[in-house]
């Protein structure tokens, strides 16, 4: 229990002096040196997650091959190849770990070598334990400054709902009661989750939920809108690519999937993944291996899986747009998220987090929610769910009232509807999405954005509408 208690004290003071990032890293060492290798595995072992070592350049390609490192700590002069040369050689054949170099000769001929090599610091022998421990936080803090970033340009593509719910899933009905339940269960587990409904019932604040409440929480999660990246462009996005690996790609990146390493990749709209992209998805999940475009190697990775589509996925492998074998691989779980119109009252405590909430953001007083409007928050089918519901909000703030059809002042559709024939689901629908693209004065790529859908899917509805 001391020791325990030991590491954690020093755990905590690493966290202090070196960032917090060093606790969670893997390490290799290769030097040919016995003496140095304990001297290296000494200084990092008491503050790191792991620590490898490799006696020769073979030896720690082999590793390479097994395990996932964030940093490589080389030393240049050893026999047969020098550490300069087998990191141009790994470079070339898929090496996305960040290399230092150690070495006694600081000339600028082996500086510029090293940094063509890759190598992202140096460390002259010889040196203190404090050199080295933070030339290894300055790798890290740069490997995890670039993952951020990427992994902030995919949520900015991605739904807003999550900002505000504060990955907590609203409500108190019956059926967001059994979510949350079925979400406790499988959350600690390492099987991966098929979210299923509606555009706009929550799948992703579904996701966050999941990946808070398992053993990876303090880990990555990396939310992918597959249909917002380009078919042409995806595989490069999730799996990585090699320098000249095709025409822009000017150097070594990491994809996705390594971003995510040791958290969870969360894939939305799983259905408009290219076919053939499918193929090598389901060889990664099934080997936690992928290959980057271009590289020799394949990287492991460790993550969990949680996968989310609105698409019908039975009738997409019926029709042929969906590999079967990846189907059955991804629905070992499925999670329906119900529509907001099944949730009954949590309409109104959705409405009125969302006016609380957005009144602060935007700077404007909230709008009142009287008796009739709650009746016509109730009575309303959102069709877009809780997006809908949030984007309805917004407006009233913007506008400082209610739309006439929820509030039920001035002859709104609401005070005739029961006098009228019912509406069918896709008559709402096709109401709704006429009515966003009108306000968006025919712009489909705003109209999109506005309904939280991809821009195919209004083209789609339009010529099915229109023929």
């Amino acid at each position: 229990m001391g020791t325990v208690a030991s590491k954690r004290a020093t755990q905590a003071s690493a966290d202090a002096e070196f960032g917090p990032w060093l606790s969670q890293a893997s390490i290799l060492i290769v030097d040919d040196e016995p003496g140095m290798r304990n001297f290296l595995v000494r200084t990092l072992a008491p503050y790191c997650k792991q620590v490898e070592e490799a006696e020769d350049t073979a030896m720690a390609s082999a590793k390479l091959d097994a395990h996932h490192f964030d940093v490589v700590i080389l030393d240049n002069i050893m026999p047969g190849k020098s550490g300069v040369e087998w990191l141009a050689e790994q470079r070339k054949i898929g090496f996305f770990a960040r290399a230092i170099l150690m070495t006694a000769y600081a000339d600028l001929e082996t500086a510029i070598q090293a940094l063509r090599a890759g190598a992202v610091d140096f460390v002259l022998k010889p040196f203190r334990s404090n050199q080295l421990l933070n030339a290894v936080a300055r790798c890290l803090d740069r490997v995890t400054l670039s993952r951020e970033n990427q992994v902030l340009r995919h949520q900015l593509q991605a739904t807003s709902d999550h900002l505000l719910l504060r990955d907590k899933l609203i409500g108190h009905s019956p059926q967001i009661g059994l979510i949350r339940e079925t979400i406790a269960r499988v959350a600690p587990l390492p099987t991966s989750v098929l979210i299923t409904g509606e555009s706009g019932t929550g799948k992703e604040v579904a996701a966050r939920s999941i990946h808070e409440l398992s053993d990876r929480s303090d880990k990555p999660f990396v939310p992918v809108n597959c249909a917002a990246i380009p078919a042409d462009m995806i595989e490069a996005e999730l799996f990585g690519h090699l320098k000249g690996a095709f025409t822009g790609a000017a150097s070594n990146r990491e994809g996705l999937f390594m971003h995510a390493q040791g958290g969870t990749l969360f894939l939305d709209e799983i259905g408009d993944l290219p076919l053939p992209l499918q193929g090598k998805l389901l060889r990664a999940i099934e080997d936690r291996r992928v290959r980057p475009i271009g590289s020799e190697r394949e990287v492991p990775v460790d993550l969990r899986f949680v996968f989310a589509t609105n698409a019908d996925l039975e009738h997409q492998v019926e029709a042929g747009r969906f590999r079967a074998d990846l189907y059955y691989r991804i629905n070992v779980l499925q999670l329906e998220m119900p529509p907001l119109r099944a949730r009954g009252d949590d309409v109104r405590e959705l409405a009125e987090l969302f006016m609380q909430k957005l009144a602060v953001q935007l700077g404007m007083p909230p709008v009142p929610m009287d008796a009739e409007t709650v009746a016509g928050l109730l009575a309303y089918d959102w069709p877009g769910n809780v997006r809908e519901l949030r984007n309805m909000i917004e407006r009233s703030l913007i506008l400082g009232r209610f739309p006439e059809e929820i509030s039920g002042k001035g002859g709104s559709a609401l005070a005739g509807r029961d006098t009228l024939e019912p509406e069918t689901l896709e008559e709402v629908e096709r109401r709704h999405i006429l009515s966003v693209l009108a306000a968006s004065e025919g712009n489909r790529a705003e109209a999109a954005r506005r309904l939280g859908i991809a821009r195919k899917t209004i083209d789609r509805k339009l010529a099915d509408w229109n023929g």
